[in-house]
């Protein structure tokens, strides 16, 4: 090895003795103290005890290895090697930053090691405080195990005689602990109680660790809806594994000692589904502006455990209005900003990319879901709506009234003719020329049924009626009828339709005839009109359309009819064009015929003002004043808080008081309470403060009865005379 080799090693080993003569002077202290705060306060404090111990061990460590540095190192070469001629910081020089004279002083400083190594530069042990603290920790170990400690700790529960050598003791708890793990997805970290009562987010894993001295044949976990758990041993203690999946009541039995055992309470802490805000815009409803390109949703996640970092946005068109509404339905995945417990979610929706158009609404709703596992909670947001208004309605401008529509929902049903003629024109290649024929000729048949019902509201007749009542110059089976309607129908020149042809010896209404077998109500003017009159004259039955709008509805029966004769021609591609027209004069017809109706305010009969202030009840009947309803179901609690007033015969009271609560455990905001004073009551049925308890918790639960209004108290000695005073005084 190399003298510059050699020269290293000796540093590193004077570290290294500074290091360990640190360690052998505090580490019998540090045994010492974790020795005694395990006979003191059990395996918990001594253990911290000892990390302390070695956490100070590593600050006391740190100041003795640097003050052996390099400068110390020079020093202690210059001060005890003469031949190196106060010149041993060159050795650890950079050879780039000396000078000719220096490099050449470097090498005979080299030279000189080389011939002559380093000695051992590691320094003494420092023995005497070595032997000063080996001493002081042996009598501190010695006095912490002479020194008597808690019965309830597990030193005395280890020095305690084993299951071997049982006595007649009854079993005792010398120590316990409840590890509580929550489930993952909540991130709080496990920990371990010394304690039996506990508070846990639901799904979390509780394991008891219990130590009994003298040991007991078996213990269990009773719970207070009667399951029972067994616990295991193990070795000296005994253990037992619960998932908690709702609040509960439970005890530890020990065999043979279960009146004795106190109760101890597990609460559940539910997930809380998220809770989702719409922060942007502020109204639910906001109406597209002009030149508006997009539309800016902000919504706000909230969970107690945590949101999930993506969201679906729920995007939905309205296409079409009434009973042929459609939707569209669209999904944006988004992603949130945030911590994971608020979340911020943010979006720019652009009306055009979902082909929004006038009338239509876009409705925005966000889905979000926390992160409970294995099946997470799913949360939908209120919903925003982007609606692009419709045209203004034609001479509604102005009107402080309420609009409503006139014309029924099926005037809407052309554009399902339209659907229906251009699917079967997409299928007309695949389909034979027969079952094409006769689809078309099925579509022109729904638009006649249309037809003719558009025309009841312009008082025309229905196709296909009855025969025309008999007369005298022509027989009965001579009369022509309407059930060719289709045949009869015709059109002047100038394309305008008159519907079906009158039939001889009447003006082409179809009504039905008296029945020959009905003479009774021959003669009867009511009869007469029902049976031959036009009720669609009569001013109560007439359509509210005013001249304008009958002659747009007339142009759209028109088409409806040209519609109709190439569907029943097979022809739907010529048929098109004037169900098209048809519909767009329906539109018209729809947004004209409103009928407005000004608001009236509530008219109330005027007062009488002669009455007032005079006391006379003429014509005000007298009455009893009502009893409230006595709650029904509160029999148990009535009984067992009367019975609570003493000690005496509490059982039967508290027996039925038990099954209400299981019955009704809604009507409580905590039933476990209740459940835990009435087993303290029985536990001690003289204990006046269980009972004044329970009694408490019994008058909250308590139904309130109705309130009803009371009688006024009867007047005193100056109030007779007050009353007195008032009555008018008789005239002389």
């Amino acid at each position: 090895m190399s003298g510059i080799g050699m020269l290293h090693l000796r540093w590193r080993q004077a570290r290294w003795r500074a290091a360990f003569d640190v360690l052998a002077v505090a580490m019998p202290l540090a045994i010492a103290s974790a020795v005694v705060a395990w006979r003191v306060a059990g395996p918990t404090p001594a253990l911290l005890a000892a990390i302390a111990a070695m956490i100070a061990i590593g600050f006391a460590i740190v100041p003795r290895w640097r003050r052996h540095d390099r400068d110390w190192l020079v020093a202690r070469l210059d001060a005890d090697r003469g031949d190196l001629e106060d010149s041993s910081a060159l050795l650890f020089a950079d050879d780039a930053a000396l000078r000719p004279m220096q490099q050449l002083q470097r090498a005979r400083l080299e030279q000189r090691l080389r011939e002559r190594p380093v000695p051992d530069l590691r320094p003494a042990w420092s023995l005497r405080a070595i032997a000063v603290a080996t001493i002081v920790a042996l009598l501190a170990v010695v006095a912490a195990l002479a020194w008597p400690v808690r019965n309830d700790s597990v030193a005395a529960g280890a020095a305690m005689p084993s299951s071997g050598a049982q006595s007649d003791a009854p079993p005792r708890l010398v120590a316990r602990s409840l590890h509580l793990q929550p489930p993952a997805y909540t991130g709080i970290a496990a920990t371990t109680l010394d304690a039996l009562d506990a508070k846990a987010p639901a799904g979390s894993r509780l394991r008891w660790t219990l130590r009994y001295a003298p040991q007991p044949t078996g213990v269990d976990l009773v719970f207070h809806d009667g399951r029972r758990i067994a616990l295991r041993r193990e070795g000296e203690d005994w253990t037992a594994d619960l998932v908690l999946q709702a609040s509960m009541l439970y005890r530890v039995v020990p065999e043979g000692q279960e009146a004795a055992s106190p109760l101890h309470r597990l609460d559940a802490i539910p997930d809380q589904a998220p809770r989702v805000r719409l922060l942007s815009p502020e109204q639910t409803l906001t109406l597209l502006a002009p030149n508006q390109r997009d539309w800016r949703l902000v919504f706000e996640a909230e969970d107690d455990h945590g949101v999930a970092a993506d969201a679906r946005l729920l995007l939905t068109r309205t296409e079409g209005s009434g009973e042929n509404i459609r939707f569209h339905e669209h999904v944006v995945v988004l992603r949130g900003s945030g911590s994971p417990r608020q979340r911020r979610f943010e979006a720019r929706v652009a009306p055009s990319t979902y082909g929004l158009q006038r009338g239509e609404d876009l409705i925005a709703r966000l889905e979000v879901r926390d992160n409970r596992a294995p099946q997470p909670q799913v949360v939908r947001s209120a919903s925003a709506i982007l609606r692009w208004p419709a045209e203004p309605v034609l001479g509604a401008d102005g009107l402080d009234g309420l609009a409503r529509q006139v014309l029924p929902a099926y005037f809407r049903s052309q554009r399902q003719i339209i659907i229906d003629a251009e699917a079967l024109l997409k299928e007309r290649p695949k389909l034979e020329a027969d079952e094409f024929e006769k689809r078309s000729d099925a579509i022109g048949v729904d638009q006649r049924l249309l037809r003719l019902r558009y025309g009841q509201f312009l008082g025309e007749e229905s196709e296909g009626g009855a025969q025309a009542p008999p007369t005298a110059d022509l027989p009965t089976s001579d009369l022509p009828t309407n059930d060719h309607a289709d045949d009869d129908e015709h059109t002047d020149n100038d394309g305008h339709d008159h519907g079906p042809a009158p039939a001889a010896g009447h003006d082409g209404h179809g009504h039905d005839p008296a029945p020959a077998d009905a003479p009774a109500g021959f003669g009867v003017a009511d009869d007469i009109l029902e049976t031959f009159g036009h009720t669609h004259d009569i001013p109560e039955a007439a359509t509210l359309l005013d001249p304008e709008t009958k002659e747009t509805l007339r142009g759209a029966l028109r088409e409806m009819w040209q519609s109709e004769l190439h569907l029943r021609m097979a022809a739907p591609e010529q048929a098109l064009p004037y169900a098209h027209r048809a519909l767009a004069l329906i539109k018209q017809v729809q947004q004209a015929e409103r009928i407005y109706l000004a608001r009236v305010g509530t008219q109330l009969p005027p007062i009488d003002e002669t009455r007032r202030m005079t006391g006379r009840r003429d014509g005000i009947a007298g009455r009893a004043l009502p009893r409230g309803p006595a709650p029904a179901g509160d029999d148990a609690l009535d009984a067992a808080w009367q019975a609570l007033a003493s000690a005496d015969a509490t059982a039967p009271a508290l027996d039925a008081l038990q099954r209400w609560i299981d019955a009704n455990p809604q009507r409580i905001d905590d039933p476990l309470s209740l459940v835990a004073r009435i087993d303290e009551v029985r536990t001690d049925p003289a204990c006046a403060e269980c009972r004044a308890a329970l009694r408490a918790l019994l008058w909250g639960a308590m139904q309130r009865p109705a309130g009803v209004s009371a009688r006024r108290d009867a007047a005193g000695a100056v109030g007779r005379r007050y009353l007195e005073r008032l009555r008018p005084e008789p005239a002389p």
